[in-house]
């Protein structure tokens, strides 16, 4: 099974604040600051799929990617 792209990463922490009864983890974030950053996650996202190279994307959005991956409990 291949790991998801960066972007994907981000897509998937973005989807699951905005439902949180799908969320693989047990945080808990406040509606008001996960609409927001939901869109900030989904927006990264599509900066990096227009304007980096997939081998690239790690190291341009290395904190989104941090936060990303803290909501999924991704360990990567």
């Amino acid at each position: 099974m291949t790991q998801p792209s960066p972007a994907e990463q981000l897509r998937t922490a973005a989807f699951q604040l905005r439902n949180p009864f799908r969320r693989t983890t047990d945080l808990v974030i406040d509606a008001e600051v996960a609409e927001p950053l939901a869109n900030w996650l989904d927006s990264t996202a599509a900066y990096l799929d227009r304007n980096t190279h997939p081998d690239w994307q790690e190291a341009v959005a290395a904190e989104p990617l941090a936060v990303a991956r803290a909501i999924t409990g991704d360990t990567t």
